[in-house]
């Protein structure tokens, strides 16, 4: 396959999953555990067919390396859902979701030993200057909310569990590394296993899932012109949602095996600014200079740190030998 198709459809998938995502959870905030449940049923679903057998093949990487990394999996879907609730905006939550490196430095140097290079400490100091200035910004508009202090506290809450993701992401990376290390790769297997094990653990939040179930039923019709169908709004924001994002993951795996980790991270990283400006342009988000100065350090720091911005690096790394 050409790369330019898998680009294509990382950026096509992804980002249309960002608009799913934001009609869903603008009118349903607490709706982020229905749409990670159908989500992981309809990967699950395709991996049980096309990879499994029908479960007739043996998984590589034994069951029990699997369960560490399905319960991190698991409990980070959750926590990255239930983040809406306590007044997170999109806007923030992808500008989060980009400064991941920040919580892979930290680990890799805490847990590994790892050392790198001064450049690599400037841009995630930069990135960590970015996700403060947004953060700071979301936190000092005005939401509307007669209660002031409960507003602020939930949102704090929100920006609490946003950084525990990140890291518990960060940790399950590391973990994934080591995984693969003494197994080998088998990215079809792990995004099968990552979703269909996790099943079962949705049974605790069934309520929750149960009641934005009825709230969609309940949502205003929408025709389907091609089938002739009359079907809730909500419904068909939910199917988008779940399509475009088993496109977005499978490009992304396309895209790692025709492509250098150098490029798959300069795609992923434009298509997460794409998303932003398609937030902010679409759905009419408020972004302030404060805003726009924290992505500028986010996405400029996570340029730096992967090396497509190359001269800045080389000139602290000299400097600091």
């Amino acid at each position: 396959m050409h790369p330019a198709i898998p680009i294509a459809l990382v950026f096509v998938g992804c980002c249309s999953n960002v608009v799913f995502l934001e009609l869903l959870v603008s009118e349903h905030p607490g709706a982020g555990n229905i749409i990670t449940f159908m989500q992981f049923l309809f990967i699950a679903v395709e991996g049980f067919i096309f990879t499994s057998n029908f479960g007739t093949k043996r998984s590589a990487i034994p069951m029990k390396v699997y369960g560490f990394m399905v319960t991190f999996f698991f409990v980070v879907q959750v926590l990255n859902n239930y983040c809406f609730i306590f007044n997170i905006p999109m806007t923030l939550h992808i500008i989060f979701r980009a400064g991941s490196l920040i919580a892979s430095l930290v680990l890799g140097t805490v847990i590994l030993k790892k050392k790198y290079p001064v450049s690599k400490y400037v841009s995630v100091s930069m990135i960590t200057v970015g996700i403060i200035a947004c953060t700071l910004a979301s936190a000092t508009q005005d939401n509307g909310s007669d209660d002031q202090p409960t507003s602020l506290f939930h949102f704090i809450v929100g920006v609490g569990m946003l950084v525990l993701s990140l890291f518990m992401t960060a940790r399950m990376g590391i973990y994934q590394e080591t995984v693969y290390r003494q197994y080998g790769k088998h990215p079809k297997e792990s995004l099968f296993y990552n979703h269909a094990l996790p099943l079962p653990g949705f049974l605790l939040i069934s309520s929750d899932i149960y009641n934005h179930a009825i709230a969609f039923n309940q949502s205003a019709p929408m025709g389907i012109a091609a089938l002739g169908l009359t079907v809730p709004k909500m419904w068909i924001f939910l199917a988008g949602n779940v399509v475009t994002q088993y496109i977005c993951i499978r490009s992304v795996f396309i895209l790692t095996t025709e492509c250098s980790a150098l490029t798959v991270t300069l795609v992923v990283t434009l298509r997460k600014f794409i998303s932003l400006i398609l937030s902010i342009i679409y759905f009419n988000n408020p972004f302030t200079l404060l805003h726009c100065f924290g992505a500028a350090c986010v996405f400029i720091g996570t340029l730096m740190f992967t090396e497509v911005i190359k001269l800045p690096v080389k000139a602290l790394d000299k400097k600091s030998e």
